[in-house]
């Protein structure tokens, strides 16, 4: 566990009266929680799923909760406000669920099962499952991570191009760096789609496509933060679906 400044503190103070006090401590000392419980709203720009707009060019609101065990276990649910569809209608839903620890001193893994559903939708399937996993670590002072998300072919997963095949696999890569002194922290991401959910896919029968982002992101108050980040994919450039845009978001975490 981490020891924060004020536990630091804290700690130093009390060294010198510690077999005095020690009972007296050890009864007050608040227990690990084994249930945490984390959540999030924010108000975006343009909701953009690996470099593709989902809102239509538009505004999104957005926000989940995430309940985690001490074991590492965790389930979840995101929602997102979208462009208005007979298919998807106006709502994501997203419920998922995994386990995230350290496997190896310095490096963690997360993975899991997410379910993407669309309550609003009205005509056709659009629901499908996508099994994720990612690694993490420091690499000086750089936060890497790199992941993978495979869905199988379903009935959600739209086959506009005609290929008989409807998985869709992906793979990608993060890096952020806290800048030193500062709120600030810059972050790159590179991700790359085989299957239907290719950026170009829709709009030509290339099946694969990449998509990137960078931007930077700081606190500004509190539990708010602010990030900035300019996005872009491969393949036609569409007003309000793949063209390269800056999207900004406001996220209050709690």
């Amino acid at each position: 566990m981490l020891l924060s400044v004020r536990s630091a503190v804290a700690a130093t103070l009390l060294a010198g009266t510690a077999l005095s006090a020690a009972p007296a401590f050890a009864q007050d000392a608040e227990a690990p929680k084994e249930i945490t419980i984390t959540g999030n709203v924010a108000l975006t720009s343009d909701y953009r799923f690996r470099g593709v707009s989902q809102s239509a060019g538009d505004i999104a609101i957005q926000g989940g909760i995430t309940v985690s065990h001490a074991s590492g276990f965790y389930i979840a649910t995101w929602a997102s406000s979208i462009g208005n569809t007979a298919t998807y209608g106006h709502t994501e839903l997203d419920l998922f669920g995994g386990w995230t620890g350290e496997v190896t001193p310095g490096l963690t893994l997360d993975a899991g099962l997410l379910y993407y559903a669309y309550p609003n939708g009205h005509l056709g399937d659009a629901e499908f499952f996508e099994p994720y996993a990612s690694v993490s670590g420091q690499a000086g002072p750089a936060k890497v991570k790199v992941g993978m998300n495979y869905a199988w072919d379903q009935k959600g997963l739209l086959n506009y191009a005609g290929n008989k095949k409807s998985d869709n696999l992906y793979v990608y890569g993060n890096v952020d760096i806290g800048i030193p002194s500062t709120p600030l922290t810059v972050s790159g991401h590179l991700g790359y789609t085989d299957g239907v959910l290719a950026p170009s896919y829709y709009t030509t029968v290339d099946r694969t496509g990449w998509d990137w982002s960078i931007g930077a992101s700081a606190t500004i108050y509190g539990p708010l933060s602010l990030g900035v980040s300019y996005i872009g994919v491969t393949g036609p450039s569409v007003d309000s679906y793949t063209n390269d845009t800056v999207v900004a978001t406001l996220t209050a975490t709690f």
